[in-house]
């Protein structure tokens, strides 16, 4: 890491001259003394980055609670991005935003649920103007159909209401875990750990879990582990918060660094610069 922000000079722009030099005598190779590395300036941040490789498993606990702290004090409500007026409306809707923006699944749901607004009149809606309505999201084919399946189990096996435990709600077509766990922390209250896109990257870029190293992310296995670090009730918040932050701030291909709030315990400020 050392040698890669060194050699990119990615904080001459960024930290005045006066910062006190850091030596690294054992660092004897002629690439390293090439580039100073075995007397290099890095500001505090960087100083802190180095040691992240000895850090324990109660250090690791302690710096995401810190970090976590700086999350709650920028997103102070979080709520969800989905707009819903009961737990029927936010399966739906839930189930609709896959492969798309919650954006668009906002600006098709409120004509859908106008029409269907229960899993009665939804079981009956012909597909064709299910797909009408919601066309303009991707795989309205398959989600129209998967609506109408859904509505239809809803009636036949739960009186047409929304379970409200993670095996039944998983038994249900086209709901995951990620899917149940929205609707259980959202539309009931209950502990629930979505894990998206923005959580996995994340969760990776500040080395949350333990396979943060992995190119293949487990959902389910990052939902146990970073849940294990916090009581069932804040669950809900924590996943919003950090999906807030990977829109805001901790982008997939850009993120912005340079005015991170958590730049600096951040074990990898300065690699996307």
């Amino acid at each position: 890491m050392i040698e890669q922000l060194a050699s990119r000079r990615a904080y001459a722009h960024v930290y005045p001259p006066h910062y006190k030099t850091l030596a690294y005598p054992h660092s004897r190779s002629p690439s390293a003394h090439r580039i100073g590395l075995h007397h290099i300036v890095l500001p505090p941040i960087l100083r802190y980055h180095c040691t992240m490789s000895r850090e324990s498993k109660a250090e690791r606990y302690r710096r995401m609670h810190g970090e976590y702290s700086i999350l709650c004090s920028i997103y102070k409500n979080p709520a969800s991005a989905l707009t819903f007026r009961n737990p029927f409306e936010l399966l739906i809707a839930t189930m609709m935003s896959a492969q798309t923006t919650d954006v668009q699944v906002n600006k098709v749901t409120p004509e859908l649920f106008s029409r269907y607004p229960t899993p009665e009149s939804l079981a009956d809606a012909p597909v064709q103007d299910v797909e009408q309505i919601i066309r303009t999201i991707g795989f309205y084919h398959t989600k129209a159909q998967r609506a109408i399946i859904i509505a239809n189990e809803l009636v036949q096996r739960f009186n047409s209401e929304v379970p409200h435990t993670m095996e039944e709600l998983t038994t249900l077509p086209g709901v995951g875990r990620k899917t149940a766990n929205v609707v259980l922390g959202n539309a009931f209250n209950l502990p629930g750990f979505p894990v998206d896109t923005h959580v996995i990257r994340v969760t990776k870029r500040l080395h949350w879990r333990s396979d943060w190293r992995s190119a293949k992310s487990d959902p389910i296995r990052i939902e146990k582990e970073v849940t294990a670090a916090f009581p069932p009730q804040e669950w809900k918040d924590l996943s919003h918060r950090l999906i807030n932050f990977g829109r805001d701030t901790c982008h997939a291909r850009k993120p912005e660094c340079l005015i991170c709030p958590l730049r600096e315990t951040c074990p990898s400020f300065g690699l996307y610069i």
